[in-house]
Formats: structure tokens, sequence, C-alpha cells
């Protein structure tokens, strides 16, 4: 006889300045994933718009507010256009692998390079070694880290550029975090290769869908994840394709 089903405890967390919208609140429902069903709860989550952290899921629970929306790509359906194609040759040199997610000093010092040019105002800039281990390690679901690199040399491996901690869900690859080498000379459009290359990696599995977050209309920084048609988005009538306006 199993274990009856505990249904989960959410909880809400005081209003916060929005990191998205100037001169707007943000504030979150969240529940704790642990336990043996900590996987399933995962899953039915994230197909309601919730999203990982550690060991907590969340998802916006705004007064007033629902800029926030839940995305995913098509993967089976989706084609590059040109510009994908683009880059999908020109870091096609680059060395994949799926880790467990154990954190490394290589990928710490990666992180606060991308912190320090794409968010030196953001609230992870203080993050210690400590904070990053916590935030790759504790997972309690299936997560791995995909590290980017280039080709080594004399049988060592090549220079680390870039890293996803990423979540195997039931229906699809849920991008939980990313953070690359910066440096638009050396490696342009290294953000856009890396959920290229995760599209293509949830169609190899069969899985239906890769999970983007949230996108914000209007906001700039959230602009990229329309690129990737199609899309679609979760509103009040469930998931619906997002138009090409």
């Amino acid at each position: 006889m199993t274990a009856p089903f505990r249904f989960p405890r959410f909880f809400v967390t005081s209003p916060q300045p929005c990191p998205y919208l100037p001169g707007r609140q943000e504030r979150k429902v969240f529940t704790e994933l642990s336990g043996p069903d900590a996987t399933e709860l995962n899953d039915a989550l994230g197909r309601i718009g919730f999203r990982r952290s550690q060991s907590v899921a969340y998802r916006p629970s705004c007064a007033g507010c629902a800029a926030c929306v839940s995305v995913r790509v098509i993967a089976a359906q989706f084609q590059p256009n040109a510009t994908q194609r683009k880059l999908m040759r020109r870091h096609a040199d680059l060395e994949v692998t799926a880790c467990r997610p154990w954190a490394t000093d290589e990928q710490y010092q990666l992180l606060r390079r991308y912190l320090a040019t794409r968010h030196p105002g953001g609230g992870m800039v203080g993050m210690d070694e400590m904070d990053y281990a916590d935030m790759v390690e504790q997972s309690p679901v299936n997560s791995v880290i995909v590290e980017y690199r280039e080709p080594g040399t004399g049988g060592m491996p090549g220079r680390l550029i870039g890293c996803c901690l990423t979540d195997r869900q039931a229906d699809g690859l849920s991008m939980i975090y990313s953070f690359f080498d910066t440096d638009q000379d050396v490696r342009p459009g290294l953000g856009n290769f890396i959920i290229l290359d995760h599209i293509a990696r949830a169609r190899e599995a069969t899985l239906p869908y890769v999970y983007l977050g949230y996108w914000v209309k209007g906001s700039a920084r959230m602009a990229y994840k329309t690129r990737y048609r199609p899309i679609e988005m979760l509103g009040p009538r469930g998931w619906t394709l997002l138009d090409e306006e």
C-alpha cells in the first residue's frame, strides 16, 4: 500500500520592486519540492507556469499585474531562421556535455564574469561560491548542468564558455539558468546558441517542449525569447500559440 499524496502548502512572498517593469511591485507564490513526490510535483507545477529554484517551485502572483507570462518552444515544429542557422554553424565546433549537477570553480568564475557584464546591478552579483553551489546542487529533481567548451588540445578539455542548469521534466527541458562568455567579438550569440542546442536536445529525446521561463511583453531583456517559433504562452485559456506581432 502506497502512502497518500500530500498536497503541497503554498506561501506568498512580501512585495518587492519589480526587476522588469519600473514602478511596479512583484510578489511570488511558492512551495517546497521535497520527498518522494518532488519530481512529479515539479512536473505538474511546471505545466501551470511554475519555475524551480533549488528546492522551491515558484510563480509570479502580483497584485494587479499579469505581465510575466510562461513560454515554451514546441521543439518538434521549430524551424531555425537564417540568423539561427548561421549561429548553429558558427558554434558547431563546441564540445557540449551534460554533466551531473556539481558546481566547479571554473563554472563559478564564468558566472562572475557573465554577471559583471550582463547584470552588474542584479541581485545575483553578490553570490559567493557556496551560493552558486547551492543553486546547482540543491535539486530534488532530474537536473544536469550542460557545459559548452571550445575544442581541447593535447588531450585537455577546452575553455569553458557556456553553462546551463537544466531540468528534465516529463514533457520537456526546463532551462533554469544559463550563463556564458559575453565577448561578442570572439563568440557572438552564445546565449541564443544554448537555446538552440536545448531545442535540438529535446527533439532528440522526443520531448515536446523547451521551457524558457517568463516572457514580459515590453521588456527589452525578455524580447529574445519570442525569436523561437512556434512558441506557446500560458494564459487564462491554457497554453496557446503566441502570435507573430
